[in-house]
């Protein structure tokens, strides 16, 4: 049975559907969408191997034309140079406006494909087919795109929102322990922003941080509570007005870890862990919420085999100039998310730079 999770915008609504077995139907789901012929499927050297065959073989039973770009993979080739290729490509291909690319990969083709297709031929259709739990639950959904620029992540980018993002939970079998656990920081973010009841779930389970340890209900309502927490949030803000700003929580200090470390050291979904714990402490220093909300938090974290501590060696200083360049600045001023309660957070600029500091100096020496 799949579930279907609709993202109701005003122009360009679409639905999230999770299905077993769902990348053997991609061209079944995508016929009904009545797109054009051509599809260029955008993947990595990872991904293609594991999942490449299935999902052209399933494209071109439904009629489809594919033709593929392969790029190296990694969050240090989210670049424009990486871009370019997927231009050349369709280039080759003679992609026209009807066109149709299709991300198969993790959260970093996901957000590279959709900006090529944003910005080729001004705006062409685009599809998700997350492969990991991080793309799943956060990345695939919400049309925000883009690539890292060196002094900072997703400088680069725009919204274009995909005409339909496909999960298959099947194809986490093959996912990498570490990027399970990475996928399991976003689906925590939703538990202590917005979703107190799936916070509850997960940390009664035993175990979260592996695939195999967590049971296939948990996963499937792991899957449908964080999907649906983030169409409920995108669904009222499109393009981050308000509320949607809260689904960066975790990710202010956390992006600044990852600039900082090169994308290589730490992943998103560690540098994410990381950013959760520094905003519980800033907001149990500014008496936003109790230490006792704090220590369940981190609890949890633990539990997913994420990181409570920043890496050895990061300078302090270094990270409170690269908030400077973070994106959600504003008027000079650093945005932070912080939690009031499990479940709920609130957007603050009134965070002083000494209470940052003595946070990121209470978390050294990980």
């Amino acid at each position: 049975m799949a579930a279907v999770i609709p993202v109701n915008l005003p122009q360009d609504a679409y639905e999230i559907v999770i299905a077993s077995h769902g990348l053997d139907k991609l061209g079944e789901y995508l016929s009904g969408l009545k797109l054009g012929k051509n599809i260029l499927l955008v993947s990595n050297s990872t991904v293609f191997p594991l999942y490449g065959a299935r999902a052209i073989a399933s494209l071109e039973s439904a009629g489809f034309d594919v033709s593929e770009c392969l790029l190296p993979d990694g969050e240090n080739y989210k670049t424009l140079e990486s871009i370019q290729q997927i231009y050349n490509t369709a280039l080759e291909n003679r992609l026209e406006r009807s066109a149709t690319m299709v991300a198969l990969g993790g959260g970093v083709i996901g957000d590279m494909t959709g900006f090529a297709a944003a910005t080729w031929l001004r705006g062409i259709n685009f599809v998700q087919v997350p492969t990991t739990l991080l793309a799943m639950v956060d990345a695939s959904i919400g049309g925000k795109t883009g690539v890292n620029h060196p002094q900072g992540k997703n400088l680069i980018g725009a919204f274009h929102q995909p005409r339909l993002v496909l999960i298959d939970p099947e194809v986490l079998s093959t996912l990498p322990v570490r990027e399970f656990r990475a996928g399991m920081a976003e689906v925590i973010k939703y538990g202590v922003i917005w979703d107190g009841e799936l916070f509850a779930k997960m940390a009664a389970s035993s175990g979260l941080d592996r695939m195999d340890s967590i049971s296939p209900e948990l996963i499937n309502l792991i899957l449908t509570r964080s999907c649906q927490a983030k169409a409920d949030v995108v669904s009222q803000d499109e393009k981050e007005a308000g509320l949607r700003a809260i689904l960066n929580y975790g990710h202010t200090i956390g992006h600044a870890v990852e600039s900082l470390t090169g994308y290589t050291l730490v992943n998103h979904g560690e540098a994410v862990a990381i950013g959760m714990v520094a905003a519980g402490k800033i907001a149990v220093a500014l008496g936003m919420w109790t230490e006792a909300e704090a220590v369940k938090q981190d609890a949890l974290i633990t539990q997913a085999g994420l990181p409570t501590k920043l890496p050895q060696g990061l300078d302090i200083t270094a990270i409170a100039i690269t908030l400077q360049l973070d994106k959600k600045v504003k008027a000079g001023k650093v945005r932070f998310v912080l939690p009031t309660q499990i479940g709920a957070v609130t957007v603050t600029d009134t965070v002083s730079s000494e209470v940052i500091s003595q946070v990121l100096q209470g978390m050294t020496g990980g």
